[in-house]
């Protein structure tokens, strides 16, 4: 197929690796031209703006890292959208903000699917990703192909926003299931257990989650090179709570996990990997603030 890709980020750009891997065309557009030149080094094209990338290609896939950035390139991508092309938008956003993206290139006669995706880049490396798509199931079956390029999992789930909401979901529990990890593994080791009975005996008890797996050599290793950072979460999470607010809907867990990770955010962790936030419960973290 031939696809535009947006945004070559820590997910966009494995992602786009993907893709060329499969054999499709893919022409790129990202504000850094390091990026760039990596996907054209494979075997990209480069363009040299997002609408421009947009009219080269019959599916447009965006990845980007914030709801001003999402909204403000989809106005622009819309004064060139035409019938029977296919937007796909992978960043976490609102339910909103994806049916604006779909009605602005709507106008046009363009198709639109929210489609989210969760896994990380190691995920997006491996072709292992989950899509939570939003839109209709027509479009998602011309879509297929490419999506299942970095793919394990491609699911419908509704209309419109649907994907979004899945992700939503995802997101707060990637939140709380990391400070939950984080507060659990420094209360561990404060009494003498060990990370490797923790992750052994723990990971196969009702305790176990895929943070605590994913986050508990990091906390042991003291690795936090961000794959998924502070910052990411903050904004998350920012979504989620307003989300909730406007749903009406409490989330006593979700707000004391948005607490901590501003809280990481504010000792100038942001660029951190999301596990730094075990350093907060640690002997002399809050007091030393280190």
């Amino acid at each position: 197929m031939k696809i535009a890709f947006i945004g070559l980020g820590k997910m966009g750009r494995p992602m786009v690796s993907r893709l060329l891997l499969a054999g499709h065309a893919v022409v790129v557009h990202n504000r850094s031209r390091a990026a760039v030149d990596g996907a054209v080094a494979e075997g990209a094209s480069s363009a040299s703006s997002a609408s421009d990338a947009a009219d080269q290609a019959d599916v447009v896939m965006t990845a980007l890292p914030t709801l001003d950035t999402v909204r403000s390139i989809y106005d622009e991508l819309a004064n060139v959208a035409r019938p029977g092309q296919i937007f796909i938008e992978h960043s976490t956003v609102d339910p909103a903000t994806g049916r604006a993206c779909a009605e602005v290139v709507g106008r046009n006669g363009a198709d639109y699917l929210d489609a989210p995706v969760s896994g990380g880049p190691e995920g997006a490396r491996e072709g292992s990703l989950t899509v939570m798509v939003g839109g209709d199931a027509e479009v998602l079956n011309r879509a297929r192909v490419a999506l299942e390029a970095f793919a394990g999992t491609v699911r419908l789930c509704g209309h419109v926003g649907a994907g979004q909401a899945v992700k939503l979901v995802n997101q707060l529990l990637v939140g709380v299931h990391t400070a939950a990890s984080a507060e659990a593994f420094a209360f561990g080791t404060a009494l003498g257990a060990t990370p490797d009975a923790i992750a052994e005996l723990v990971g196969q008890s009702f305790g176990a989650s895929r943070m605590l797996a994913r986050n508990l050599p990091r906390f042991a290793g003291r690795d936090f090179t961000a794959t998924t950072s502070v910052g990411i979460l903050c904004k998350d999470l920012s979504i989620i709570l307003d989300q909730a607010r406007r749903a009406g809907t409490p989330l006593l867990l979700g707000a004391l996990a948005d607490q901590r990770f501003l809280e990481a955010h504010s000792r100038g962790w942001s660029e951190e990997d999301m596990s730094v936030l075990v350093r907060l419960w640690e002997k002399g973290t809050r007091h030393a603030g280190t």
